[in-house]
């Protein structure tokens, strides 16, 4: 099947194939969007089962990051890469070396950064071979800590900020004594979990690794639950801090939380699930909108003149930007995700 045949093709500018044998290197890079600018998107190692499924991943991902930049207020486009294979088993610096070059290739059109599977100690070895990796020279950090790159804490204080404003619009009360299910217990998931129980959320917490979990029950007293489990918890809020299209045919039926808002990238399994959603009476914090706390991490450490405050200002806009979604999806009895959409549109395809 031709990569323009592929559902998920949506007029992407450039698709790109990457393969290094000796480096061990096979990626993939997605360039969805450049109307408002470069396009910006992280990089992720993943064991994917075959070419096929890294291709989806890229596709879909990618077109999320032009959303999210739109809506994010950001001058730039949307672009992802992938690698195929399991960080704790396959990464190299061989291959780290590989794909510096790789990113280079597309001589700015495309800035990489952290995500799944990837380091800040593997992006300054992409960043030995390209100008075009992001997070490697951090100046600002959103809670005032010495910056490292790593974007981490601002995804998930822009996660904790939207779940916070969307609880606000749909149970009309603050997050003290709150029920929040999260799966997903990375590096963005732990932290959104550390700002919940600072706030006095009760937590369920899963994650298919046992490291994070351990320490969310050890540290943040919160309650381990099975992944298979997490969906059917009688919760407020479910938050997915993992892989995408967790909202699905099989997931959706059981859930009982009035709230869906967390950190994962491209949670519906498909569109029409945000229609379900709003049927069930479920609110839920379009994916690419919650989440862009990184996004605006990575901007800011471009930006020659800003600091902390500016960057945390920025990311608290979130909550604001969601409840206008929300908003205008009552207004026009519409799905929050479908009203994301057109909003994002409106401002990136303006600009073509």
């Amino acid at each position: 099947m031709s990569v323009f045949d592929h559902p998920e093709f949506d007029n992407h500018e450039h698709v790109s194939f990457y393969h290094d044998e000796k480096a061990g290197l096979s990626a993939i890079i997605a360039v969805h969007n450049t109307n408002l600018g470069p396009a910006l998107g992280g990089c992720r190692m993943w064991p994917y089962i075959n070419s096929a499924e890294a291709l989806t991943d890229v596709l879909r991902l990618s077109k999320g990051m032009t959303y999210k930049s739109a809506m994010a207020n950001l001058e730039l486009g949307g672009g992802k890469s992938v690698i195929i294979g399991d960080p704790r088993k396959a990464k190299t610096t061989e291959m780290m070396t590989a794909m510096g070059r790789f990113v280079d290739s597309f001589n700015g059109s495309y800035f990489t950064a952290e995500d799944s599977g990837i380091a800040v100690t593997d992006l300054q070895t992409m960043a030995k071979q390209s100008d075009y990796i992001a997070g490697v020279n951090a100046k600002y950090h959103v809670a005032g800590e010495v910056p490292d790159g790593n974007p981490a804490p601002s995804t998930a204080y822009g996660v904790f900020v939207g779940l916070r404003a969307t609880v606000e619009q749909a149970l009309g009360q603050g997050l003290d004594g709150i029920s929040v299910a999260i799966q997903g217990m990375g590096h963005v998931g732990y932290r959104l979990a550390q700002h919940l129980k600072q706030a006095g959320a009760r937590l369920y917490v899963t994650d298919i690794f046992p490291e994070g979990v351990n320490k969310a029950v050890e540290e943040l007293g919160a309650t381990a639950v099975a992944p298979e489990e997490i969906y059917n918890l009688d919760v407020d809020v479910i938050a997915p801090c993992a892989l995408g299209a967790s909202i699905n045919d099989e997931t959706l039926p059981t859930i009982k939380a009035k709230v869906i808002a967390g950190a994962a990238n491209n949670q519906l399994a498909r569109e029409e699930m945000g229609d379900l959603l709003r049927q069930r009476g479920i609110l839920y914090a379009p994916d690419y909108v919650i989440n862009a706390g990184g996004v605006i991490d990575i901007f800011h450490q471009r930006m020659p003149e800003s600091s902390d405050e500016k960057m945390r200002a920025h990311i608290e806009q979130i909550g604001v930007t969601l409840k206008e979604i929300y908003s205008r999806a009552d207004d026009e009895q519409a799905p929050t995700n479908r009203v994301a959409n057109i909003i994002a549109e409106e401002r990136f395809q303006s600009k073509g």
